[in-house]
């Protein structure tokens, strides 16, 4: 029997506002085999009544961790060998989604619903798609 590697993926939400996205997060991270997620800033933790309506249980499950600032962990985790994509628009700097090529083990970024991702994260960024 021939064991296959498994692909590490993680997703970090950074100030992500809205409760019921943040459940949305764990519901989609469910169906994608995310391993972890990372919540920074001011994202909204479980338990909370809005996360779960929308999670469906998937923060009951998918294990999670708290960071406050998301420069300190983006950068250990790249000390890791772990490759950071930001989900974000930047002119002249992201790749198109349909042509990007993920490259294992990962962690994505999503997050600042309003306002974008600010210049010092985007540079810590080793992809940045749209």
């Amino acid at each position: 029997m021939v064991k296959k590697s498994k692909k590490e993926f993680y997703v970090i939400c950074q100030n992500i506002r809205s409760l019921f996205n943040v459940g949305s997060i764990f519901r989609t991270a469910d169906a994608f085999g995310v391993d972890r997620i990372y919540l920074t800033g001011i994202t909204g933790r479980p338990p909370r009544k809005e996360i779960s309506k929308v999670a469906l249980g998937a923060e009951e499950y998918i294990p999670w961790e708290y960071h406050r600032q998301p420069a300190r962990l983006i950068k250990a985790l790249k000390k890791e060998g772990i490759r950071i994509v930001a989900l974000e628009q930047v002119k002249n700097k992201s790749i198109d989604m349909h042509k990007w090529k993920p490259k294992f083990p990962m962690a994505l970024i999503l997050g600042y619903e309003q306002k974008g991702f600010p210049k010092s994260l985007i540079k810590l960024a080793d992809d940045v798609v749209e």
